[in-house]
């Protein structure tokens, strides 16, 4: 990404990201970025984005991995958008399961039940498909990614999702990895439970056709910058079903069929 993929001025770029970090710190979600800068681009976006994760790698967060989100046309279609979107997973917001999830120390988070990839290779586009990431993987893993948006009350436009990488927050891996070419993820269903009542079903499918397609999207985006997925790297390739929000005193626990199961609770 380039300044002239966008109208902000480095200064600017500064400045939203180090609004976005305080909001997150202080648990105090801001307006949204596009009803103060309507011009504001998705290039714009991810200057601002790559900027908040350089300074938090810079004070010694290290990156593990990637998210997509806006996997589902409905929630393209919500946002006015044709593609999905990323961002970058920090070791710092990898809970171990069974860990307490701070909810807490979060403005309005929801639950994912998600694939998750674990690359055993490197994966760098353009022109991949989702068989080139299958044999790139190591293995699959059920995921529960909590996101949450430091935009106020959700009301967000594509550029302010990105801006605010892509409204990650944490993320719980399963204790089962899974080959990937033994099984048909198009097909393989999901269960979303919350505290204990079945609150969302669905099937990898839901994730752009394919799970593994989500994260061939990715490889290939990434190529347009000079980028790659690189071997060991977790990417989260999208939510099968809609998110129920959580708070304090919630449990969440999605099963996969062949993956098993993940589960977290909320304090």
């Amino acid at each position: 990404m380039t300044a002239s993929d966008g109208v902000l001025t480095p200064d600017l770029v500064r400045r939203f990201s180090a609004e976005l970090m305080e909001a997150e710190s202080r648990v105090l979600p801001v307006e949204p970025l596009t009803s103060r800068v309507p011009g504001i681009t998705v290039g714009d976006a991810y200057q601002i984005q790559m900027h908040t994760v350089k300074t938090k790698v810079s004070r010694g967060a290290r990156v593990v991995g990637k998210k997509i989100g806006l996997t589902s046309a409905a929630m393209q279609d919500l946002l006015g958008v044709s593609e999905p979107d990323y961002g970058h997973l920090l070791d710092v917001m990898w809970v171990p399961e069974g860990e307490p999830v701070p909810a807490s120390r979060m403005c309005q988070p929801k639950a994912e039940g998600e694939v998750a990839f674990i690359l055993g290779k490197d994966l760098r586009g353009p022109g991949l498909t989702a068989v080139d990431v299958l044999r790139a993987t190591e293995g699959v893993v059920a995921a529960i990614e909590v996101v949450d948006s430091r935009i106020r009350d959700w009301k967000i436009k594509i550029q302010d999702t990105v801006a605010d990488n892509a409204s990650s927050a944490m993320f719980v891996l399963g204790g089962k990895m899974v080959s990937p070419l033994g099984i048909d993820l198009r097909y393989t269903g999901m269960v979303l439970e919350k505290n204990g009542r079945i609150v969302n079903t669905g099937a990898g499918a839901a994730v752009l056709g394919h799970p593994a397609s989500s994260v061939a999207w990715l490889a290939n985006k990434l190529a347009e910058f000079g980028m790659s997925i690189g071997a060991g790297e977790i990417v989260l390739s999208g939510a099968v079903t809609a998110a129920p929000p959580v708070a304090p005193g919630d449990a969440i626990l999605v099963t996969f069929d062949e993956l098993g199961p993940v589960g977290c609770r909320f304090v």
